[in-house]
């Protein structure tokens, strides 16, 4: 099995309390994504996104700073791991994104959803004027 590696970068315009809200509050992300969210804030325990879509486990969290998840792909040997790194700058937050270990047969859809319904839908969630 082929797996790949993905990186992005986006900006969003807005404080990075609520940045990073809109990635571990479940409540915020239910907001954004329209749908009930697990989303732990002790690592080691395990999320879930649009009802099961995405589940996986919660590796590292930085307070305004850091984000490590685990992506589950079945019965894959290599982690995927999902790396998120917030910096602010002025009156945006810049977000590198790098998700590894991705398999081919799901990188489509792994990329079209980082980059439309989950970064995409925080930075239009956060920029309502």
């Amino acid at each position: 099995m082929s797996l790949k590696e993905f990186k992005t970068r986006i900006k969003i315009k807005a404080d990075i309390e609520d940045v990073f809200a809109a990635f571990t509050n479940p409540f915020t992300i239910e907001l954004w994504s329209g749908y009930p969210a697990v989303m732990p804030s002790t690592p080691g325990e395990e999320f879930s996104l649009w009802e099961d879509d995405i589940v996986g486990k919660l590796l590292e969290l930085e307070a305004n700073s850091t984000i490590v998840q685990e992506w589950y792909f079945g019965e894959q040997s290599q982690a995927s791991i999902a790396t998120l790194k917030f910096f602010p700058q002025g009156a945006t937050v810049q977000i590198d994104l790098i998700h590894t270990n991705i398999p081919e047969e799901a990188f489509e859809d792994v990329t079209e959803g980082w980059t439309r319904y989950y970064l995409g839908a925080i930075k239009e969630f956060l920029e309502v004027e």
